[in-house]
């Protein structure tokens, strides 16, 4: 009877207990973690007193609270339905299926990226799946703070241009519709994925996006608010 595969998690990372899966590396999941957290931080509070404090008084609990929102928005809607259309099964060659990401049994098991897996024609896989020793718990929340952070990086565009009320429709929209359009295509296992492009720091996911929607919002706000003067 052949012998069992040696564990690949180090003993010293070893959790050493029935409750802590073989898998779970403690010094991948804590990095992961504190990653996560560092990033989090530039949102809030980083972003939040930044924007506060450079508008004009009038504007600033106002540009504050733009920050807050968009932060504690994705964080809603990426556990509800996001995070499952950027990372999860194939809907589209460029969009996942939407769903919840919020179970137990899903949310303790081993990450795996990408969920969605393509073959040659001749039945060979075409891009392996990596399988990190942190559970998909890390995942979720890793991912959600660059989706978050992505979003209020936006609205650095529309500050003192753009209504409260509308930014708060905009942000589940805009994530939901656009970026994880681009988080599934490049990270996700979309058709960019697959093509062999690479976006290990996000430039294009995180800061092209974000850019580009920046200025195109900018341009749209100005132009609302031009007719609208015209109108009075």
């Amino acid at each position: 009877m052949a012998a069992p595969p040696p564990n690949p998690v180090p003993v010293a990372y070893q959790g050493g207990s029935a409750s802590v899966p073989d898998w779970l590396n403690k010094g991948d999941n804590s990095w992961q973690m504190i990653a996560a957290t560092l990033v989090g931080l530039q949102s809030m509070p980083g972003l939040v007193i930044l924007y506060g404090s450079i508008v004009k008084k009038k504007w600033a609990v106002n540009s504050a609270f733009m920050a807050l929102y968009a932060f504690a928005a994705v964080v809603l809607c990426w556990v509800a339905w996001a995070y499952k259309m950027s990372f999860g099964h194939k809907l589209f060659p460029f969009w996942g299926k939407a769903g919840p990401a919020l179970g137990q049994k899903f949310l303790i098991q081993q990450a795996e990226l990408p969920e969605t897996t393509q073959f040659y024609e001749n039945g060979v896989e075409e891009t392996a799946k990596i399988t990190p020793f942190y559970p998909m718990a890390s995942m979720v929340w890793f991912q959600c703070v660059f989706a978050a952070i992505t979003l209020i990086l936006l609205a650095g565009s529309v500050l003192g241009r753009m209504n409260f009320k509308a930014w708060m429709a905009f942000v589940p929209l805009w994530l939901t519709f656009s970026y994880t359009v681009g988080a599934f295509s490049l990270w996700g296992g979309g058709f960019l994925f697959h093509w062999g492009v690479m976006d290990y720091s996000g430039g294009y996911v995180i800061h092209l996006s974000s850019g580009i929607a920046g200025l195109t919002t900018a341009f749209w706000v100005y132009l609302f608010n031009l007719f609208h003067v015209f109108e009075l």
